[in-house]
């Protein structure tokens, strides 16, 4: 399903679809009146879809590390809240600390909780941030620009066993011994500081020639932004706590987009359904040809649910 309201005119947004929009709601199935925390707002597309289903009297409280979506979202939200008699707050911080927010708002226990996980349209589409090899730009790919350390500087400082680790275990590279042996001996004569050399580089080094279905040096940047986001460490924090936080009866709904979140997520979900507390209203839930076909970043969504007993 399309987003149901229009994105402000942003560049490399046109078009921008909120992926699995019709199935996260119905997992959440907000209500009139409850509270819902979207804890990764990005440019706001399912938090507009929850302002509609809360309306009269809800409340929605909107997370993300990122200012710049945080801008679109608050232009976007801001009168539809207003419309729909929905008291809005929306906070600049990482969704680890979803509890401190909610304690720090006086927010009564969410009826509704979700995490749209990895990076956002917003993020991928904007050559400066780095996230992409599409574009040769400056390796950043912080979704939180106040974060120290950039990809670049990764590159430039980790040790090459520290270099293979990451992408081995975040990029489930299988040949990163020799994508990190070639990080060194480059960086021995000049810095890797941008997008384009990195993907260049990863393709030397894997001997690489002809197209693949899936490009060389995705998983070295997949690993890099994980490590640059410490987004596993980030994702056990949230699975520790944001549980607990909800109300009765209420759900927590996680979209992930590689197997190494989803394990985490179901690994976590399973653990807490076996205390008898929750419960799994569904296995996952994953796009339907409709939404491949309009949206193709979809193909890896996978969204799972918890529900508190």
């Amino acid at each position: 399903m399309s987003d149901a309201h229009s994105l402000p005119t942003v560049p490399g947004l046109a078009g921008h679809r909120s992926v699995l929009l019709t199935e996260v709601i119905a997992l959440l199935n907000p209500q009139p009146g409850q509270c819902v925390v979207d804890c990764t707002l990005g440019a706001g597309g399912h938090s507009a879809a929850l302002l509609e289903r809360l309306k009269p009297g809800g409340r929605l409280i909107g997370l993300d590390v990122d200012p710049e979506a945080l801008a679109i979202a608050r232009a976007r939200l801001t009168p539809l809240a207003e419309a729909a008699h929905v008291a809005l707050d929306i906070v600049q911080a990482n969704f680890r600390r979803v509890a401190a927010v909610l304690q720090e708002l006086n927010a009564p226990p969410p009826n509704g909780i979700l995490a749209d996980l990895g990076v956002s349209s917003l993020q991928f589409d904007r050559p400066e941030r780095g996230f992409s090899f599409r574009f040769d730009q400056p390796l950043d790919m912080r979704m939180d620009p106040t974060l120290p350390r950039t990809a670049a500087d990764i590159l430039r400082e980790a040790s090459e066993a520290e270099l293979a680790d990451i992408l081995f275990h975040l990029g489930q590279e299988y040949r990163a011994r020799a994508v990190a042996r070639a990080i060194v001996a480059r960086r021995r004569e000049e810095p890797l500081t941008t997008t384009g050399q990195l993907e260049a580089l990863v393709r030397r080094a894997l001997r690489i020639r002809g197209h693949r279905r899936i490009h060389p040096a995705t998983k070295t940047f997949q690993a890099l932004r994980l490590a640059v986001n410490h987004e596993m460490d980030v994702l056990a924090t949230f699975l520790s706590e944001a549980p607990e936080l909800l109300a009765p009866g209420g759900t927590l709904a996680i979209m992930t987009f590689h197997s190494l979140e989803d394990r985490q997520v179901k690994q976590r979900y399973k653990a807490l359904a076996a205390t008898g507390r929750f419960q799994l209203p569904v296995k996952f839930v994953r796009p339907g040809a409709q939404e491949l076909g309009e949206n193709p970043r979809s193909r890896s969504a996978k969204l799972r649910g918890l529900r508190r007993s």
